[in-house]
């Protein structure tokens, strides 16, 4: 075996973990936390509005 093959297996591992990224985000299972991490942001805006109505006042 000299390097090449080294450089073959290497390309072929990195190829399934790849696979198994993409197999992994787009599975069912995880559509629920990549749902509620998606709306994150906007779970704060009731807090944020509050803040700016505060600070009209004073």
């Amino acid at each position: 075996m000299d390097i090449n093959d080294f450089r073959s297996w290497h390309t072929v591992i990195m190829l399934a973990i790849f696979i198994g990224i993409i197999v992994w985000a787009y599975s069912k299972k995880r559509t629920h936390a990549f749902d509620e991490a998606a709306h994150l942001p906007f779970e704060d805006d009731a807090t944020h509005k509050a803040t700016l109505k505060k600070e009209d006042i004073q």
